[in-house]
């Protein structure tokens, strides 16, 4: 059966595994082709391990399961150049490209016994540098067609409101992810005033906590014991602990397909409540 995005081809960043996996496969299964880069190493301010090459030859092996092509390289969003050559080795091979999905992201400093201000820095520099990296990278790609396209930015409920709740949690990565966050939509907003006229449509995604190894890990899991604010700050309002990578898919889904072709500029939340509180 037809997908509705045969003929397409989807740029996923952090694509080894948790959200950006999902996205890869799930996107790939309405039949699109995919470019898929995650770092793949492991970051000295990160306290639980990264994604592998392993990994990524996972996504890669789940998305060939579903009949689509993929490309996948190890790849660091904080490297312009390095996007740029694969973006140009990929379109030039699969032929186009239509949706960016600007996704790599990670929780630096919390459980380490001594976080250092390089986890600020690497929050900055993943995920709002790194945002920007890519879409600029992808933008000559996107441009290249009449026929417009989407990009969506993997933001947090910690964009819209601080995931720093006292003064227990001051932290460097903390307030590097929460800064990161809230930048990225200021991006969006930006990319989608601008890029209107081309027909491309840009918006971000606003998740609360969602069952991947960013939050499942010993190192997270025990600063939350060690900071009960902390924890409480994950304390949706419905009755769910953590949402699943596919309920973000899907909202990926409706804001790169026909049904969400006039929305942009939008901070969709995903947050089961939380921001009520």
């Amino acid at each position: 059966m037809a997908g509705q995005f045969d003929g397409k081809v989807a740029f996923i960043t952090g694509a080894a595994r948790g959200q950006g996996r999902s996205h890869a496969v799930r996107f790939a299964e309405e039949g699109a082709d995919i470019i898929a880069i995650d770092i793949c190493q492991q970051l000295d301010s990160v306290a639980y391990p990264l994604a592998s090459r392993e990994d990524l030859d996972e996504t890669v092996n789940l998305v060939e399961k579903t009949g689509r092509r993929i490309i996948a390289e190890q790849s660091d969003v904080r490297d312009f150049a390095g996007l740029q050559a694969v973006l140009d080795t990929a379109v030039a091979e699969l032929g186009r490209l239509d949706f960016v999905l600007a996704n790599a992201g990670l929780a630096p400093g919390a459980g380490l016994p001594q976080p250092s201000m390089s986890a600020y820095v690497d929050a900055i520099d993943v995920m709002l540098n790194g945002v920007y990296f890519t879409i600029e990278a992808a933008l000559p790609a996107l441009l290249d067609r009449d026929d417009g396209g989407a990009i969506v930015i993997t933001s947090s409920a910690a964009g819209l409101k601080s995931i720093g709740r006292s003064f227990d949690t001051r932290e460097h990565g903390l307030a590097g992810y929460t800064a990161a966050k809230h930048g990225v939509v200021g991006l969006m907003r930006y990319f989608a005033t601008i890029l209107a006229e081309k027909n491309i449509r840009v918006n971000s995604v606003h998740p609360t906590g969602v069952a991947t190894p960013m939050i499942q890990n010993d190192a997270v899991e025990g600063y939350a014991r060690e900071h009960p604010s902390f924890a409480a700050a994950f304390q949706n309002m419905l009755p769910v602990d953590v949402i699943e990578p596919k309920d973000v898919s899907e909202a990926m889904i409706y804001l790169c397909s026909e049904a969400g072709r006039y929305v942009t500029g939008v901070t969709l939340a995903l947050d089961a409540g939380i921001l009520l509180k």
